[in-house]
């Protein structure tokens, strides 16, 4: 039986021995294409083949030698670039001309750039032949890359004395020329700098070569350059012209950074700049003589001045510099302002003095002169000072808002600076209602109502400086009760605006008794009005007469209530009206003010009639001389007698009827001042052009010291009243305090009005201790309130001087009035 045999399995032959493997022989060929490919002759080598040759090196344990023996080309190959193109380039040095010399640099830093492209080049195509040596041999063998490997060749064979001398020369070089307005190739500079960083020295923190080297130098040269630029500017231009080359070196350094030097640099080169060119000079800048800080302002600079602002803001110092500054020239300004208004009143003082001298003299000669009319000089100082304020306020708002864009921090310093100079005044309170009180009674006419309300916001804004607000309180309410009472208030509207502007600085308490003053005149008005026809069913008095009937809680006069004898035809009206208005209000009292009325009088004289409005103190003294001959007169004393009116009242009134600008009666002997000895007549020979005559009252619009000393005194008691009433209003509230808690809350609360002095509450603590409102602690250091107290000062309510009015027709006659 035959049986199926299997075929036998083929034999595998072993592979055919090749030629036995010589590392020097693969090497010399390999290292001859690699001096080709250095030669750039690439195109003509097969890239497997020595692709091949490295491969089996490495396979054959020839690694080492493959590796070493391609470093060694490499830095033959970079020995041979620097010889043949970088050190002819080094610059001879022979020149002085800048722009040669930057030639001369340049073509260096290109040199360098293109031994760099050159050998990138190579090292590139050697990379890609020894890829395998690379993934076997230096990860096993721990050695770095061919291509890093090339880097560190590069750094030592080029990055070298006297090469790396020349280079970084070169760069440092290179900037100065540029700094000093020549022209330069920034791209050769940008291609030198792009080399140094990618190459790093180090193995462990791998710095580069620009941050070891060339940062380092070019800082050195600049904080150089930069120290004798800063002196060299100090000394050859002023602070505008400073400025804008200091402002112009930070451009161009942030320009240089970001063009051809590195990012990192610009840190540290923008802190050598501020350092030597802003902070060392900022005190130098904003002090120096004839171009600093207050003469860009006095010129008004605002471009400078804001440049000023913007380089200060860049250092840490500058501003706080700048802010102290700002406040020391409001300030001297400020000082300056309230100087003059001294020195005007001093020399006004003078001169009234050698005024006294001369009217002496004169009753000798008996040739004395009468008194000029006018505004008295106080009263336009005082609106001066207000005038020169607001100025000063527009110059810095101005200033402010353009030039320092609403800082915080300067516009808090110029709020300093103005709210201290102002107080430092002592009559700005007074001065202040001044102003606005002659802006309401004349200021304004013709002006819009947005004109109008710029005006009044300008006052607030210097009314918020004042820290005795309480003052001008007192002054406010004095001027308003008179524009109201003799109707000189150009609006209504405005003084409304001006008393709700007032209710949103201070409060409702502040214009309460404000709101009261205009709600008696309404209704005084009203009462006129029943008043006169009620007259229509009765026998009417000889004289017209209006009355204005004031609550005397609202009305804060100071004038002292002066009274006289009326004449007969006067008493006869005032009756008739006291009658009318007590069998409509029950339980009030009234009390006269003729120191405040007025009256129109027909005068005749030789010439013609006059229609004369006087005070009613001057028609009680005109009608002593209606039964007086040609060649009679009446002595100082007989007036007085006759009439009853104060000597101080009577003596302003003979004043203005006989030496000031028109003279209705005359004076015997001549002057401008009025003495008990004095005797007078009826002047028949006045002539004027007018037909209506004012004879204004002779007074002084601003106080004078003794008025001030006693509205001071009025003011400190009524500052001591309303301490005590915060206190127990505080402690009523909080039942059990400390001392320095108690003045602390006090001074808060208080110093909306003023700014009250420590000692000051705690006399008054001790005062309120006296009277058992409260009571000191076992500590010594603290208070409790007694609620037992009979009268608690918390609703306490300081009580105006007397009111007094003005009348607007033939007879003013001015009422007071209190009910119970």
């Amino acid at each position: 039986m035959a049986t199926n045999r299997r075929p036998p399995k083929p034999k595998i032959k072993p592979a055919r021995k090749h030629d036995e493997f010589s590392p020097e022989d693969t090497w010399n060929r390999l290292s001859k294409n690699i001096r080709e490919i250095h030669m750039h002759n690439a195109s003509s080598l097969s890239f497997e083949e020595n692709y091949r040759y490295a491969y089996n090196m490495v396979m054959y344990k020839s690694g080492s030698m493959l590796y070493n023996g391609v470093c060694d080309l490499v830095a033959e190959n970079v020995d041979r670039l620097a010889e043949e193109d970088i050190i002819p380039s080094f610059p001879k040095g022979s020149t002085s001309d800048p722009v040669q010399q930057g030639q001369e640099n340049e073509l260096l830093l290109k040199a360098l750039r293109r031994v760099w492209d050159d050998y990138t080049g190579n090292m590139s195509k050697l990379r890609d032949l020894l890829k395998y040596m690379d993934r076997v041999y230096t990860k096993g063998n721990n050695v770095p890359e061919i291509w890093d490997a090339g880097l560190d060749i590069f750094l030592k064979h080029i990055i070298r004395p006297p090469i790396q001398d020349h280079i970084l020369s070169a760069i440092v070089t290179l900037i100065q020329i540029e700094r000093d307005g020549y022209v330069i190739s920034r791209s050769a500079v940008k291609e030198c700098v792009d080399v140094l960083l990618q190459l790093h020295s180090g193995q462990q923190d791998r710095v580069t070569v620009y941050k070891r080297d060339v940062e380092p130098a070019v800082l050195r040269a600049s904080e150089k350059f930069y120290k004798a630029e800063a002196q060299r500017l100090l000394a050859t231009c002023d602070v505008p012209e400073f400025l804008r080359r200091v402002e112009v070196r930070f451009q161009a350094e942030k320009s240089r950074t970001d063009h051809y030097l590195h990012s990192q640099t610009g840190t540290p080169l923008r802190k050598i700049l501020e350092e030597h060119l802003l902070i060392d000079n900022l005190s130098i800048v904003v002090e120096m003589p004839n171009s600093g800080l207050d003469p860009m302002i006095d010129l008004d600079k605002v471009e400078d001045l804001n440049r000023l602002y913007r380089l200060f803001d860049m250092v840490p110092p500058g501003l706080p510099t700048l802010r102290r500054a700002l406040k020391s020239s409001v300030l001297r300004r400020g000082k300056e302002i309230n100087q003059a208004s001294v020195c005007a009143e001093s020399g006004e003082a003078i001169d009234a003095e050698a005024d006294k001298v001369e009217t002496e003299v004169g009753k000798v000669n008996g040739k004395a002169k009468g008194r000029a009319g006018g505004q008295p000089q106080t009263h336009i100082l005082a609106l001066k000072w207000v005038q020169d304020v607001l100025n000063l306020k527009d110059t810095f708002d101005k200033l402010g808002k353009e030039a320092f864009l609403c800082n915080r921090e300067i516009e808090s310093a110029l709020y300093e600076a103005f709210e201290d100079f102002i107080n430092l005044n002592d009559k700005a309170p007074e001065f202040i209602s001044l102003f606005i009180d002659e802006n309401l009674k004349k200021g304004l006419k013709g002006k819009t109502d947005v004109e109008v309300d710029t005006v009044l916001d300008k006052t607030i804004t210097v009314f918020r400086y004042l820290t005795e607000k309480d003052a001008f309180e007192r002054y406010y309410k004095n001027h308003l009760a008179k524009r109201l009472l003799y109707g000189r208030s150009v609006s209504d509207d405005a003084e409304r605006g001006m008393l709700a502007k007032l209710k949103i600085e201070c409060g409702y308490q502040f214009t309460q008794k404000l709101e009261g003053m205009f709600q008696d005149m309404k209704i005084s008005s009203d009462t006129m009005q029943a008043y006169r026809k009620h007259l229509e069913s009765t026998t009417a008095p000889t004289v017209e007469m209006s009355v204005t009937v004031m609550t005397s809680t609202f009305w804060p006069m100071t004038h002292s209530g002066a009274t006289c004898v009326l004449p007969e035809i006067l008493t006869k009206s005032s009756k008739s009206f006291e009658q009318f208005y007590l069998s409509r209000h029950s339980g009030r009292r009234l009390k006269w003010q003729p120191s405040l009325g007025n009256v129109d009088v027909r005068a005749k004289f030789k010439a013609r009639k006059h229609d004369l409005n006087v005070s009613t103190f001057g028609l009680v003294i005109l009608l002593l001389f209606e039964n007086v001959g040609e060649n009679e007169f009446l002595t100082y004393e007989e007036i007085q007698s006759a009439t009853s009116i104060p000597h101080a009242e009577l003596k302003r009134h003979l004043q203005s009827l006989a030496c000031a600008k028109y003279k209705i009666l005359k004076k015997h002997p001549p002057g401008r001042d009025v003495q008990p000895s004095d005797s007078f007549s009826f002047n028949d020979d006045f002539t004027c052009a007018m037909q209506k005559i004012k004879i204004g009252t002779v007074s002084a619009k601003v106080e004078t010291t003794e008025e001030r000393k006693e509205t001071r005194e009025r003011i400190d008691e009524e500052r001591h009243y309303q301490i005590e009433a915060c206190i127990v209003r505080v402690m009523k509230d909080r039942k059990h305090m400390t001392h320095n808690d108690l003045v602390f809350e006090v001074t808060r609360q208080l110093a909306s009005r003023f700014q009250p002095n420590p000692q000051g509450i705690k006399k008054c603590i001790e005062n309120l201790i006296d009277r058992e409102y409260l009571e000191r602690c076992d500590d010594r250091k603290s208070y409790n309130y007694l609620s037992c107290s009979i009268l608690c000062l918390s609703g306490y309510d300081q009580t105006p001087e007397p009111a007094t009015t003005h009348n607007p027709y033939q007879v003013p006659m001015l009422m007071s009035r209190s009910g119970t």
